[in-house]
């Protein structure tokens, strides 16, 4: 198992937008570089992405949440 953690303080969003599906689902395969949440920061959006390649298991981070940087926010299976 493996995390990826926040960059910077913020609020995170597992979706594009709130009418949009997530970008990431259990099982889908995560490559190094894909986008699996934003992180808000005074109405600015900033990608996060993953520096590791595996299998999305699950996002540790509740959508809208406030989070610090550091902050695990998705789990992947390497």
């Amino acid at each position: 198992m493996a995390n990826i953690q926040s960059p910077l303080p913020g609020t995170f969003y597992q979706k594009p937008s709130p009418e949009e599906a997530p970008y990431k689902s259990n099982g889908d395969s995560v490559n190094i570089g894909d986008t699996i949440g934003l992180v808000e920061v005074m109405k600015t959006f900033i990608e996060v992405k993953s520096d590791i390649r595996g299998t999305f298991s699950e996002y540790l981070a509740v959508d809208a949440a406030p989070i610090q940087a550091g902050d695990f926010l998705a789990e992947l299976m390497a």
